[in-house]
């Protein structure tokens, strides 16, 4: 990824239908990291999506915010969580320019940190560390760029690696699945039916603020 993704092709997604990560469910490798415990304190979701991690953690008595740049998002992340009869927070925010005190101690990332561009990924880790207090940890899955076929703006790890960088220390990075929705070209590529859920290459990174 060389540019960021602009907010109009999110909305596009929402108002169209074809969103891939729109999959009515947590990913399964966010709820592993809660089921494990590495989820700790007030966590900040960001780029929350329709909000299933938020209503997750609400639901389990996190302090928990969800955040998105989107409008439509936002709008349906508040509508599954009255579905789901959970009280959770959201909010329209860019992550890329938070500011405030530094009160976060963890952050889920679920597939938000990919879509950025190499020189958004450092404006991302600057804005984080911005809200984060000294030592809570980020914990970035994103699409990996692999041999393996898979869809989406996918990146490699090094881009993880450079952007986390002072003020940060990457305690693990390792391979994962994101799980998306495959539709049209991208389930043809996949030999799969269109709108088939799939489990695609994927980095879990698990950073600290220091």
């Amino acid at each position: 990824m060389d540019t960021t993704v602009p907010r109009e092709q999110f909305d596009a997604a929402y108002d169209e239908g074809w969103a891939g990560w729109l999959i009515d469910e947590p990913q399964p490798a966010v709820v592993e990291l809660e089921r494990d415990g590495w989820l700790r304190g007030s966590v900040l979701d960001a780029g929350c999506g329709s909000g299933e991690h938020t209503i997750l953690l609400a639901g389990r008595g996190y302090d928990v915010r969800g955040i998105d740049f989107s409008e439509r998002a936002v709008d349906l992340a508040r509508r599954n969580a009255e579905r789901h009869g959970v009280s959770a927070s959201f909010e329209m925010a860019d992550a890329l320019a938070l500011e405030g005190t530094a009160r976060f101690d963890t952050v889920v990332d679920s597939a938000l940190f990919h879509v950025f561009g190499a020189e958004d990924r450092g404006r991302y880790a600057d804005a984080l560390h911005r809200v984060c207090r000294p030592g809570a940890r980020v914990y970035v899955l994103a699409l990996a760029l692999t041999d393996e076929p898979g869809f989406g703006p996918r990146i490699s790890d090094a881009a993880i690696q450079d952007a986390f960088t002072d003020g940060w220390e990457i305690e693990d990075l390792s391979t994962s699945r994101y799980r998306g929705v495959a539709r049209d070209e991208q389930a043809a590529e996949l030999g799969v039916v269109s709108g088939t859920a799939v489990d695609l290459p994927a980095w879990l990174a698990r950073v600290r603020r220091v």
